[in-house]
């Protein structure tokens, strides 16, 4: 893989077993955008963290936000006038969900504007901080593909995905072609293009 990625993980942070760090472990060009505070995280504070990374990495980076993550990107598109490549969100969070930690500060309202970059949303029907409707939402507002994978919780190191190998053929498919061609054929209960 020949783009730099940087890995954008949610609330405290990706662990071991986590599949972002094991992308990140098995591939040189990944590298995670390290944030002062994991446990209580200011959208500001990461946002500034962000920019710094792609302004680093160059415009063929290629984002892939987990949680949080996704919000952050969300946020981050609407501001910034660097260009990349693209961005993989998946399981994005909905704040007006109970269980939406309050210790969060500056997410939400979560931006609805279309990203000027292609993206793809991931999303579980039995994620507990989000909705399959609301993040079938988000991809649509964004412009994003929306994917919605066989139940598997938060699609975090939980869900004991391993290195995710289905997940991992969606961001090639999205930095070889883009978002332009069809998605790759992976074991969903549905996907569809949308924008």
């Amino acid at each position: 893989m020949q783009n730099p990625v940087l890995i954008l993980p949610g609330l405290g942070n990706s662990d071991s077993e986590h599949w972002q760090t094991r992308w990140e472990n098995n591939n040189p060009a990944f590298r995670r955008v390290q944030q002062r505070d994991w446990d209580a995280p200011v959208c500001e504070e990461w946002l500034e963290q962000l920019e710094i990374a792609v302004a680093d990495s160059g415009p063929q980076t290629v984002l892939v936000a987990h949680s949080l993550g996704c919000l952050l990107v969300a946020h981050w598109a609407q501001q910034t006038l660097h260009r990349i490549h693209g961005a993989l969100l998946v399981a994005p969070p909905d704040p007006a969900q109970p269980s939406f930690p309050p210790r969060v500060r500056g997410f939400s309202p979560v931006p609805a504007a279309a990203f000027p970059f292609p993206s793809t949303v991931v999303a579980s029907p039995d994620d507990p901080y989000a909705s399959s409707a609301y993040a079938r939402r988000c991809a649509a507002d964004w412009g994003a593909r929306f994917v919605e994978i066989e139940p598997c919780g938060h699609i975090n190191a939980s869900s004991g995905l391993g290195d995710w190998e289905e997940g991992f053929e969606l961001l090639r498919h999205l930095i070889d072609n883009g978002g332009q061609a069809e998605l790759p054929r992976v074991s969903t209960s549905s996907a569809s293009g949308l924008g």
